[in-house]
């Protein structure tokens, strides 16, 4: 069954931990013997395709993911998965933190209270 978080948990983490595509390819092989192309793991990131169960587990490894499950959000309470923004998400949280004085409009504006 196709998890449509799955591709961008993959980014997330592998950017995360500061690894370019090439690398993942390098410690797949290194590590596990694997050999795959970076077209492969770009596939993964944009869910194209899925990576096998076994991959899965070894990417968790390189990752340092310690609960795929919760990672995924099937387990643990939702405010505890972590989040994973989009460049205009993250652009969004950032212009709200370095402007102070409109925190409290906005707040209002999406009812959130103080």
């Amino acid at each position: 069954m196709k998890n449509s978080n799955l591709g961008r948990m993959l980014r997330y983490y592998r950017k995360a931990n500061k690894y370019s595509v090439q690398q993942v390819v390098n410690k797949l092989k290194k590590d596990y013997d694997i050999s795959i192309s970076p077209k492969t793991v770009y596939g993964w990131e944009n869910s194209q395709n899925q990576p096998s169960a076994d991959l899965l587990l070894m990417l968790c490894k390189i990752y340092k993911i310690n609960n795929i499950l919760e990672t995924l959000g099937y387990e643990g309470p939702p405010e505890q998965a972590p989040l994973i923004l989009s460049e205009e998400e993250r652009e969004i949280i950032i212009k709200y933190r370095s402007r102070k004085y409109y925190n409290s409009a906005i707040r209002k504006l999406l009812d959130i209270e103080d």
